[in-house]
């Protein structure tokens, strides 16, 4: 048995290590020792939720047989957005929740993320703590007869998680407002659909009928095109995408334009500042965030913190500064005051708050950030050597760096989860930012490329 946890989670193809379900006993017992030893009380609690990939039925079965057989009970609420499941651990007092899900991956792929008692993603010790009880013989011991844990199937968990949705935007009242709803044929399909309508809104549905293959495939979060579509064909005030697992969403604006998670931020951190709600005029954004963003923000007097990419390097640095917002690009964004990871249904319904307090429409709000023309090329490597070992590399980034002052930005790094080099080159003009990355890209393609 090799590595376990990857950057987020354990994730894999269904049916192969990790993901098989031997490991996910495993890994379910770890989880519950781990969490013993972690936390005194008299009874032990774990929450599992899934997305709804077919392989789910195989790795929650393993999982909980796994949980309870160290005298751990667990509570199983089916589909549920991840967000969801971070809430429910914190608010039915269990020691850990579980996730399973592979995000905005095809169906064939699947995960486990683990949420601590606070609701909040497990960090690398932890992590690291749980891949070593997994990998060692310590699990061979199991609790007495009398000791197993039960497993419980908790029926009110979705409304439980539709009423904190609903009360993070104050319960507004979204009659006359009308919203297109993709809801990727993932986890929140029986949820989001019901969150908007009980608040009045009129929806339109789509992707709400997954068939255990058909999540994220071309639809949800990774396919906005079929929400511009739609927005434009029904006239609708706002198109909604969420992602498999419902962490994050793309919104576009009642024009079919695109309005990503850097332009949600700035409208946000613009709707805090007003309110005196933003801690220390600060937000948190990832190094691959627009600098529009920042630009758009340094206009306001707001700060901005460039975490790692992913959304649990976000929460870390919110939790260190005490700041209020962060977030990503790809629509991870996480309001402090209401969850502990990314939400893609409140994240929504905080737009669509501000839309009926301030009676603009969304183009007007997300004109609040001047987008620079940014470009990504991956490049599949041999091997991730340093970019500074490589004089050739070296050269061209620092003549970008140049170059481009302080009206561009680069980004040189390698893939967490793939072997591929990432150059992203953001500037003023379109050709500039084209032919940059190009020569970067080149350089590092002569270096390790395949």
């Amino acid at each position: 048995m090799g590595k376990v946890f990857g950057t987020d989670g354990i994730r894999g193809k269904a049916n192969t290590y990790p993901m098989t379900p031997e490991m996910a006993l495993r890994v379910g017992k770890a989880v519950a020792l781990y969490f013993q030893k972690k936390n005194s009380r008299e009874k032990h609690r774990i929450v599992i939720g899934k997305d709804t990939r077919l392989s789910g039925y195989m790795l929650e079965t393993a999982l909980t047989s796994g949980i309870v057989s160290m005298g751990v009970d667990t509570f199983l609420v089916g589909p549920m957005p991840t967000p969801a499941i971070s809430h429910l651990t914190k608010s039915m007092n269990c020691d850990a929740g579980i996730v399973i899900s592979a995000s905005h991956n095809p169906s064939e792929d699947n995960g486990i993320k683990i949420f601590d008692t606070q609701g909040f993603k497990l960090d690398e010790k932890a992590e690291a703590e749980i891949e070593a009880m997994v990998l060692s013989e310590e699990l061979n011991s199991s609790a007495s007869p009398h000791s197993i844990g039960k497993a419980y199937r908790i029926d009110d968990a979705k409304g439980r998680y539709i009423e904190f949705a609903k009360n993070s935007a104050g319960n507004i009242p979204l009659s006359g407002l009308k919203v297109v709803l993709d809801c990727a044929n993932g986890a929140a399909y029986h949820i989001a659909p019901d969150v908007f309508s009980e608040l009045g809104a009129e929806t339109t549905v789509l992707n709400d009928k997954p068939d255990g293959y058909n999540i994220n495939k071309d639809c949800g979060a990774l396919h906005p095109e079929v929400i511009q579509e739609a927005v434009k064909k029904q006239k609708a005030d706002i198109g909604i995408a969420l992602d498999g697992d419902a962490d994050r969403v793309i919104v576009c604006d009642e024009k079919g334009n695109i309005v990503d998670g850097d332009a949600i931020m700035a409208i946000f951190a613009s709707d805090l500042l007003k309110k005196g709600k933003l801690a220390s005029k600060t937000i948190v954004a990832t190094v691959m965030s627009n600098i529009g963003l920042e630009k758009a923000m340094g206009k306001l007097g707001i700060k901005i913190i460039r975490a790692q990419v992913g959304d649990k390097y976000v929460i870390d640095e919110l939790r260190k500064g005490n700041f209020e917002l962060g977030g990503e690009q790809s629509g991870h964004i996480i309001f402090r005051e209401y969850s502990s990871t990314g939400d893609g249904i409140v994240c929504a319904l905080q737009v669509a708050r501000i839309i009926k307090e301030t009676g603009r429409p969304l183009s007007s709000l997300a004109a609040i950030m001047e987008k620079f023309p940014q470009i990504l090329v991956n490049i599949e490597v041999k091997e991730k050597r340093p970019f500074e070992k490589m004089p050739a590399v070296k050269k061209a980034m620092e003549e970008a760096e140049t170059e481009l002052g302080k009206n561009g930005r680069i980004l040189v790094r390698y893939s967490g989860t793939e072997n591929k080099a990432r150059v992203m080159v953001e500037a003023k003009d379109k050709k500039t930012v084209e032919r940059i990355a190009e020569k970067i890209a080149s350089e590092i393609r002569r270096e390790v490329g395949k």
